[in-house]
């Protein structure tokens, strides 16, 4: 961060102490039905990437051609993993790539698909739409794996969903919670829930713990798409439990600082601030807030959920309430297995995004067993694999750690979701979620 850490200590170092957790139902929120998000325009970094017309994929069929051979029964089966290890969201990739690293150690302990191995193939992202096209197309064409795991943000997913629906391959992704992402296509998914579901219990849990609170100040990130998303959402539920929204501050992930934002925030008297963005910048802009002389509660969205909040925003982000859709003291058998592996490779509580990759995996894993047991996977044709996988992956219900998951038209179905405030421990840069009860 750009200021110091004993200027943010100054002005917000009231720790809040850890509260026991429960689960909280989605809420509902009242907006017209969300349209499909339509891909980002054009541009010549990303046409450069894009097949040539004459040998681009053709529009996805439930007839897939043989040409490509049988998969053949040699060596671990490949499971895609697309997510940003570089860029704004480093942290929320780091996260997943933890998730994916037990996941497969844990399938392939139990045996695999039907006794065959899974392999994970890791490819960066970075954080922009034109790495996560070439990730993706490297790990489809090159690589040849049956299915993707990412990429890890909502405007990467707009960019590379037409791709992956075009190759006819699966694309499930762990944390994109933009309205309207498996809309893009019929081969896209995700188990990241969505915004319309987590925000509210976000923004109910702060209107509980802060009944005076008035007057909202708004800040999102205009070039991310679940920012987006999620500040329609926020703006929403706030209106419905009462608040007036008194000032709306746009900006954009890269940006390095928000003194104008904030200060015209500020300058409107709200006495609650609900922020929208990726991790760096969301972080970025609570911090300047506390330095600003704002005392009172923050909402932080989707982008504060990694584990990042604790060496990034440090000391400024205690006390912000956001919601998650995993708790790591869950009592689900899944949920106690998951955590205590976690535990033993990285000695610390597992966070939300590594147990939404854990069971994005866990959902190719599963379902590719019966696709395996219907017929075998080693005498059909990757593309055959590929357009099976996708079907059967949405059929099922999963005991994951996130509890038991569905699919309905392509998204999640999930039924508990939990408030929780940031706690920062006293050394300033580690820290918990603390859940509320």
């Amino acid at each position: 961060m750009r200021k110091t850490t004993g200027l943010i200590a100054l002005v917000f170092a009231v720790l809040l102490g850890a509260c026991d957790s429960e689960a909280v139902p989605p809420a509902t929120v009242p907006t017209a039905p969300t349209a499909p998000l339509a891909p980002p325009a054009a541009t010549a970094a990303t046409a450069a990437l894009a097949p040539p017309a004459a040998t681009r994929p053709a529009a996805a069929t439930n007839t897939p051609s043989a040409a490509d051979g049988v998969f053949g029964t040699n060596g671990p089966i490949p499971i895609g993993l697309a997510i940003a290890l570089t860029g704004p969201a480093a942290a929320a990739g780091a996260d997943e790539a933890n998730g994916a690293k037990i996941a497969e150690k844990y399938f392939n302990d139990k045996g695999g698909v039907n006794g065959r191995p899974i392999r994970i193939v890791t490819q960066d992202t970075g954080g922009d739409e034109a790495g996560a096209i070439r990730a993706f197309m490297r790990l489809m064409d090159e690589e040849r794996v049956i299915g993707i795991v990412g990429p890890t943000t909502s405007q990467q997913a707009l960019a590379v969903g037409p791709v992956a629906t075009r190759g006819r391959t699966p694309m499930l992704s762990p944390s994109t919670t933009a309205q309207g992402i498996p809309g893009i296509g019929e081969y896209v998914s995700r188990t990241g829930a969505p915004v319309s579901v987590v925000a509210p219990v976000a923004v109910a849990a702060a209107v509980r713990l802060h009944p005076d609170a008035k007057r909202a100040a708004i800040f999102y990130a205009q070039n991310d798409a679940a920012a987006v998303g999620e500040t329609e959402v926020f703006q929403t539920v706030a209106k419905m439990r009462g608040l007036t929204v008194v000032s709306v501050q746009k900006h954009q992930t890269t940006d390095p600082i928000f003194l104008s934002q904030v200060t015209a925030a500020l300058a409107q008297r709200p006495d609650i601030a609900f922020v929208s963005g990726q991790l760096a910048d969301s972080s970025r802009v609570i911090t300047q807030l506390r330095v600003s002389g704002f005392d009172g509660p923050v909402v932080g969205g989707d982008g504060v959920n990694a584990t990042g909040p604790f060496s990034v925003c440090r000391a400024a982000c205690n006390g912000v309430i956001l919601a998650q859709a995993y708790n790591p003291d869950a009592a689900n058998s899944a949920n106690t297995t998951f955590k205590f592996a976690y535990l033993g490779q990285f000695k610390e509580d597992p966070p939300q995004l590594a147990a939404q990759t854990f069971a994005a995996v866990q959902v190719f894993v599963e379902a590719l067993k019966v696709v395996d047991t219907k017929g075998p996977i080693s005498a059909q044709s990757l593309a055959a694999i590929r357009v099976a996988l996708n079907v059967q992956a949405q059929t099922a219900t999963y005991a994951t750690p996130l509890g038991d998951i569905s699919f309905k038209e392509r998204d999640i179905v999930q039924s508990e979701f939990y408030p929780a405030r940031v706690q920062v421990n006293a050394d300033g840069i580690t820290g918990r979620f603390a859940f509320i009860r």
